[in-house]
């Protein structure tokens, strides 16, 4: 399982509304350390089905999220809980990293 896509159209559902943590990933196809920590993210979600929602935001296809959470560089990711940022991650990490960082929501 790979992560899903999220967008402007469908944010309000797919986070704010969101049952439980989801981290989104934000992204863009022309960068390489998202790229890598991408197959990453997917071994933590299905490692971690029941736990941890992840979803991919392509910040060049919508510039006015990224710009609403202050995106800078890439990779970012940051999980939400009841429609609020409670963790942010930036730059590409290995996986244990990546799971010490998400350990409050998938330990």
């Amino acid at each position: 399982m790979t992560a899903k896509p999220t967008s402007s159209a469908t944010w309000e559902q797919d986070v704010l509304q969101a049952e439980g943590p989801v981290l989104v990933d934000f992204w863009a196809e022309w960068c390489g350390p998202c790229r890598m920590v991408a197959p990453v993210l997917d071994e933590i979600q299905n490692e971690n089905p029941d736990k941890l929602t992840i979803l991919k935001l392509n910040v060049d296809e919508n510039p006015d999220l990224a710009m609403k959470y202050q995106i800078t560089s890439i990779p970012a990711m940051k999980v939400f809980n009841k429609g609020e940022v409670e963790t942010t991650i930036i730059g590409a990490k290995p996986k244990f990293a990546l799971q010490q960082d998400l350990a409050k929501y998938i330990g």
